[in-house]
């Protein structure tokens, strides 16, 4: 395979960081409201609240998925192939997650019985807390190292990978995700649920977000290198500023600075393991580097004309999409629940 040089595997590293970090901003506060649904909302009412704040915008956001995990696949083959078979356990169970989280949301108002939403309830709630803590367990231990032999194969059975990381970034991702959606409903929503969303995200913000800072620190304090320790800084400083806006009713400040603290973070995770994509914890000789794992600089090159032009068209359609349904949800928008009758086609 053709060597790439050094600019381009650095740029696709700093774009598909950018990707997990989307991902992880977009579809951890819809992730998140799939946990609250029962352990937050109190009655059907409220979660159909909590559906509509996201109702419009959850399929996109899971489309960050699909493309970090493809841009790894065309830019860094190697990566993506050490990851993804060491790692093919855990993201089944991400994939049967999402599914039935999307599945649950579209079944769930067809019928008007309290036992067949309670099914779908219970397929969003678990749903969305598994595939965020196996996308929290797999981001983890992209940062601190799978047992990856010399030819970038899994060392061990199926649960080789299964560690105090994976557990600690799956909690991390988890606990993100309900304090960003706490967020985004003290934001998106009206009335009770608005309040008690703020409520939840002032009084559970540090407890919470305690995962998510460990990860980040212990992967800085591995690597030593300065510019980490500068960008957990700033992440220190956009979750207490968070804390403060929330604490003063100012729900879009206090989002944004969800927004900003896990930019940060992620830039401190990713930039301190770099060039490393995925470290081997039998041997750092054996540790898959952005030239090492790369593509050609034909591939690499050519993708970026693709995303130059695509990329921003995307950013630009989503920013619209979310600017269209900008409006707070609150009960009195949603009409009587009823059970959806079929129409009957012609004879």
């Amino acid at each position: 395979m053709e060597t790439a040089a050094p600019f381009l595997p650095t740029l696709w590293f700093v774009l598909i960081a950018f990707l997990w970090t989307g991902y992880l901003f977009l579809e951890g506060f819809d992730l998140g409201v799939g946990m609250l649904m029962k352990v937050f909302a109190r009655d059907n009412t409220e979660r159909r609240v909590l559906l509509n704040t996201v109702g419009p915008v959850w399929d996109g956001n899971e489309v960050w998925l699909i493309t970090a995990g493809a841009a790894t696949f065309a830019a860094f083959p190697l990566w993506y192939a050490s990851l993804f078979s060491a790692l093919y356990l855990p993201l089944v169970f991400v994939l049967l997650g999402l599914i039935f989280r999307a599945v649950a949301f579209e079944y769930r108002g067809k019928v008007d019985d309290v036992r067949w939403r309670a099914r779908w309830d219970w397929a969003i709630a678990l749903g969305s807390f598994v595939s965020a803590f196996g996308v929290g367990a797999a981001l983890a231990l992209t940062t601190t190292g799978l047992p990856l032999n010399a030819n970038g194969d899994r060392v061990g059975g199926a649960f080789a990978w299964f560690n105090g990381y994976a557990v600690l970034g799956g909690f991390a991702v988890v606990g993100f995700c309900l304090l960003h959606a706490a967020a985004f409903l003290a934001l998106k929503s009206d009335g009770t649920v608005r309040h008690r969303a703020r409520v939840l995200f002032v009084r559970w913000l540090p407890a919470g977000v305690l995962p998510l800072v460990a990860w980040a620190v212990l992967v800085v304090a591995r690597c030593g290198k300065a510019i980490g320790w500068l960008l957990l800084m700033v992440a220190a400083a956009a979750l207490i500023g968070a804390w403060l806006q929330a604490r003063r009713g100012r729900e879009g400040l206090a989002f944004a600075g969800m927004g900003v603290f896990l930019l940060a973070g992620s830039a401190a995770s990713f930039s301190s393991v770099f060039p490393v994509v995925l470290p081997s914890t039998l041997n750092s000789a054996w540790d898959l580097t952005v030239t090492s794992a790369s593509s050609s600089s034909y591939t690499l090159g050519l993708m970026s004309i693709v995303a130059g032009v695509g990329l921003p068209l995307v950013l630009a359609y989503q920013g619209w999409t979310y600017w269209v349904f900008r409006q707070r949800v609150s009960a009195a928008h949603l009409p009587a629940a009823h059970d959806v009758v079929p129409v009957a086609g012609p004879r």
